[in-house]
C-alpha cells in the first residue's frame, strides 16, 4: 500500500454518519477519489468497523487509538496487534479527544512499530509538536483544540502558528511528516495548509458530516493535486 504525499486523513470519530455500512460508503468514496486523483486518502473508522472497511477498500485504514500494552491481562484495551490483524495499516495517537501523557505516547509509538503500524500523532501546540517529533512517529498533526469541529480552518485562522509548529517539527526531526488539522472543510483549506509547509491534513466532520462526502473529498484531493 502506497503512502504518497500530500495526504488527506479522515477521522470518522464516533459520528453516526460513519457507523458500519455508512462508514464503508465513505471509505469507498475515498478510494474512488484517491484512484481518480492519485492523492493518498487515509480513513480512520471506529475500531469495530476496521475489519469490514479494510477488507473492502484499497486505501490505508488507521485505527483511532491503540493502547501501549503487550498481549496479556488488559481487559478493555486496544492491542496494536489486534488492530493490525483486523487489516489496519496504522493508528492515530493522542487526538485531543483522547489525550495521553508523553510517556504513554512514546510507548504507543514503540508498540505500533512492533506491530508494523504507521503512526499519526496529534499535538495541540507547536512546543508539544516538537516533543512528539523527538519520539519519531511517521506523521505529526498539529491541531489546536479550540478550532476542532468549528469549520474555522487552522490553516487560515492561525497561519503563523502552523508555520511555527512545522518549523519546530522539522528542526527536531525532519523525517517526521508534518500535517495540520482542525476546521479543515474545503479545498481552499487544504491548499492553504500545504502552502504553510505541511504535507497534508487531518480532518473529520468536514467530510463525515457533509451532505456529499465524496464531493468534498474530490474538491480536497484536486486542491492537493494542484500543489504537486
Amino acid at each position: 500500500m502506497k503512502f504518497t504525499l500530500p495526504v488527506i486523513a479522515v477521522n470518522f470519530k464516533t459520528y453516526l454518519e460513519s457507523v458500519g455500512e455508512k462508514g464503508l460508503k465513505i471509505a469507498k468514496a475515498a478510494q474512488e477519489v484517491s484512484t481518480d486523483t492519485g492523492i493518498c486518502i487515509i480513513v480512520i473508522p471506529q475500531q469495530p468497523d476496521i475489519r469490514l472497511i479494510a477488507s473492502q477498500v484499497d486505501v490505508p485504514v488507521f485505527a483511532q487509538h491503540i493502547d501501549p500494552f503487550k498481549a496479556g491481562s488488559h481487559t478493555g484495551y486496544i492491542l496494536p496487534e489486534a488492530i493490525a490483524d483486523a487489516g489496519a495499516t496504522g493508528t492515530l495517537i493522542n487526538h485531543s479527544e483522547h489525550r495521553l501523557i508523553l510517556a504513554d505516547i512514546d510507548d504507543a509509538i514503540r508498540r505500533a512499530k512492533e506491530a508494523k503500524l504507521k503512526t499519526i500523532v496529534c499535538s495541540n501546540n507547536p512546543e508539544v509538536s516538537a516533543s512528539i517529533c523527538a519520539l519519531s512517529p511517521d506523521y505529526c498533526a498539529y491541531e489546536p483544540p479550540e478550532l476542532i469541529g468549528t469549520g474555522i480552518s487552522v490553516s487560515t485562522a492561525q497561519p503563523e502558528v502552523v508555520l511555527k509548529a512545522v518549523e519546530l517539527m522539522q528542526k527536531v526531526n525532519s523525517d517526521v511528516i508534518p500535517l495540520c488539522g482542525a476546521g479543515i472543510s474545503t479545498g481552499d483549506d487544504v491548499t492553504a495548509a500545504i502552502k504553510l509547509k505541511t504535507r497534508g491534513v487531518l480532518l473529520a466532520s468536514g467530510v463525515v458530516k457533509a451532505k456529499e462526502p465524496k464531493a468534498v473529498l474530490q474538491e480536497m484531493a484536486e486542491a492537493a493535486q494542484k500543489t504537486l
